[in-house]
């Protein structure tokens, strides 16, 4: 079967665009401001009751981790699993600007567990009740993992990529992998290929190889289900652009947090659980930006309440939400 890239209009139209010099419409929606002073804060709150004091359309991207309902903790139970998640999707969507996406980690769930809360779940739920589209599904894969006996050992989660409209905003030379001395030496013999894309590097795909936290990992804070730093980093920084908003309302860990700081980006994030500011302590220790002041509260002065009339003046642009199927 023909690769369908090769066939597609969009793909062909992008190609063309970069050629000549040109952006997507999304990049000229947002604007990039100055990165080195950013507000931030980590709220312990339940995220529905948070969530609502955030402005429509004030969002860019939202790092989601929820609970998967495995009994993992107290945490990790709920009866009504879809219900409860159902509610957090549509604040979700209510949030995040036209430019916005929403990265939602989950896995699949096997046996007895299936669908109690698997991300296949989540997904078949915003395909019928949402407008948001979806981008990519991401495969985290990575090697270390506990063994098997009776299935194959698992070594991937996924990463739901929804846009809130096809205006998503996507940097993809901020995430680009380099190619090695060899491969350039052969790419710059290929006719076919600009040499300043071959100089960017190569799109890391859909299949992320980015081990996990080991028990001893130096970037352990304590929080039972914590993401690699690297991970967060990649969504961040082709997501969301200086100066915008992250928002993360099941912190956990709070590497998020750490990630928005590193990388320049506002961020607002709660977690139900009070531990999650001792994990904050632990996140802020490990940054070069040790000094920035994260608030336990969310305050009127913070960008998000200010980026949701840029949001109203892109829509009015004429960028708005899909109708629903």
């Amino acid at each position: 079967m023909a690769n369908r890239s090769h066939h597609n209009a969009g793909h062909r139209g992008m190609n063309a665009l970069r050629k000549r010099g040109g952006v997507h419409s999304s990049e000229k929606l947002v604007e990039k401001t100055d990165s080195r002073r950013t507000r931030h804060c980590v709220v312990t709150a339940d995220c529905l009751d948070f969530l609502a004091n955030i402005p429509d359309a004030s969002v860019q991207l939202i790092v989601c981790d929820p609970p998967y309902n495995i009994q993992l903790a107290h945490w990790d139970v709920h009866a009504d699993y879809l219900a409860w998640a159902a509610k957090w999707l549509a604040e979700a969507e209510r949030v995040l600007a036209p430019t916005g996406s929403l990265a939602l980690f989950g896995g699949l769930q096997y046996q007895a567990e299936a669908g109690s809360g698997d991300l296949l779940t989540l997904i078949h739920y915003l395909r019928r009740h949402s407008s948001m589209l979806l981008a990519n599904l991401i495969v985290w894969n990575y090697p270390n993992g506990m063994s098997a006996h009776r299935f194959f050992a698992n070594r991937h989660e996924e990463i739901a990529w929804f846009g809130k409209t096809s205006k998503y905003y996507f940097d993809l030379d901020s995430v680009r992998e380099p190619y090695d001395e060899a491969t350039k030496a052969a790419y710059r013999k290929d006719k076919r290929l600009r040499p300043e894309s071959v100089e960017k590097g190569r799109n890391p795909t859909n299949v992320w190889q980015m081990p996990r936290l080991n028990g001893n990992s130096k970037e352990r804070v304590g929080h039972p289900t914590q993401k690699p730093r690297e991970v967060i980093q990649r969504l961040v920084r082709a997501l969301s652009y200086p100066g915008s908003v992250v928002l993360d309302f099941f912190a956990g860990s709070c590497v998020t947090t750490r990630v928005a700081i590193e990388e320049g980006r506002h961020s607002i994030a709660c977690d139900a659980e009070a531990v999650a500011q001792e994990y904050l302590k632990k996140q802020l220790a490990m940054t070069n930006a040790a000094t920035v002041e994260v608030s336990d509260s969310l305050g009127s002065d913070h960008p998000v309440f200010g980026r949701a009339s840029e949001a109203a003046a892109i829509s009015g642009a004429g960028v708005g939400a899909a109708p629903n199927p």
